[in-house]
């Protein structure tokens, strides 16, 4: 099981431990795609699809890692009530690496943050519940259902999850100051979605879990960096091999944004 949080890392991780980079491939912005916003999760998760196919293991290789030691996998997220598809790399690197695969995957697809975390951290203070649904149930439009409805049960829960398998995690994500955007404490936070799963069905699910977790939040402010500057310095700068190899891939990742913008109906 694997968690996604919005917090500090306050030490390094060894190489040998579990991270995992949560991000989309869609992009966030850069590109004039107006009828994006309202495609579907099905569009979405076959354009993921394909991005995983032709352009995340490129980008793997442009930074110098094997993508054979990665596992990467299209899978629901949400965001404040919305489920979209996301993609899920995980592997064994150390914090250094970790950081500069996120930055890679935030410039080409033009995300505004590239999540990089590990599972129950005693040194995380966001707090994490996991929500088990029987075999083979939980999809895109059940994990949706049970978003709105935790949201209902109590107003704070429907700022976001990720979802693996059978399993939907959700996290109390903090702030700078440590305080929870939920407005709930841990305690409170675990209540509300056990009396949300309690109340759902079907599919009937329990919480199986909870805990802590510690991740660090990888961005580029594309009003102050339009280029993705800030992604581009953990890169090593313009100039960079990273970088120059990234060059190429941008230009294959817009080629295929293009088309699947042809293809759905995006433009």
């Amino acid at each position: 099981m694997l968690i996604a949080a919005l917090v500090s890392v306050t030490a390094v991780a060894a190489a040998d431990e579990r991270v995992l980079i949560s991000y989309e491939a869609t992009p966030s912005l850069g590109f004039d795609l107006p009828k994006l916003k309202t495609a579907g999760y099905a569009e979405r998760a076959a354009f993921s699809a394909e991005v995983l196919e032709k352009i995340v293991p490129k980008i793997v290789t442009s930074i110098g890692i094997d993508p054979a030691v990665l596992e990467t996998e299209v899978t629901p997220g949400g965001y404040l009530l919305k489920t979209n598809a996301s993609l899920q790399t995980e592997a064994a690197l150390d914090d250094a690496t970790a950081d500069r695969l996120a930055a890679a995957f935030g410039y080409i697809f033009h995300q505004h943050s590239v999540l990089v975390s590990r599972l129950d951290d005693s040194s995380g203070s966001t707090g994490f519940v996991t929500v088990r649904f029987p075999q083979d149930t939980l999809d895109a439009t059940v994990a949706q259902r049970f978003f709105e409805k935790a949201d209902a049960v109590e107003k704070g829960l429907g700022g976001g999850y990720t979802a693996f398998g059978d399993e939907q995690i959700f996290l109390n994500v903090v702030d700078g100051n440590g305080k929870p955007y939920s407005g709930l404490d841990n305690a409170a936070f675990l209540d509300g979605l056990k009396r949300t799963a309690a109340a759902f069905g079907p599919p009937a699910p329990e919480v199986s879990d909870s805990g802590t977790a510690a991740a660090r939040f990888i961005g580029n402010d594309w009003d102050k960096a339009p280029k993705g500057e800030d992604y581009l310095a953990r890169l090593g700068g313009a100039g960079s091999p990273a970088v120059t190899a990234l060059g190429s891939i941008a230009t294959e990742y817009a080629a295929l944004v293009s088309a699947s913008a042809l293809h759905f109906g995006w433009n």
